[in-house]
């Protein structure tokens, strides 16, 4: 279960919850034309994307983790690997 701010405790709410606020947010980047306010195609505009779509859900929302995540049995990239693929991104 990943730590939320919304204080939710229930894998199955917290994706709900995840799922409308960022499709909310999505349609707002587009609606608003504040998508082309990021560099897209580069980790700091990707990074930037992140922080707008799910900071009202996590506090690392935007950030290099330093810890390894899971959603259900899901496994995200481990988090040796991402100052890597950072650098991959930046070319």
């Amino acid at each position: 279960m990943l730590e939320n701010k919304l204080g939710i405790t229930s894998q199955v709410e917290l994706a709900k919850k995840e799922e409308k606020i960022t499709k909310i947010k999505a349609l707002e980047l587009f609606d608003t034309n504040k998508i082309n306010e990021y560099e897209i195609g580069t980790f700091n505009g990707l990074s930037s994307i992140h922080k707008f779509l799910f900071n009202d859900i996590y506090s690392f929302a935007g950030k290099i983790r330093e810890v390894n995540i899971a959603k259900g049995n899901f496994r995200f990239i481990s988090y040796i690997y991402l100052k890597e693929v950072q650098s991959k991104i930046q070319k």
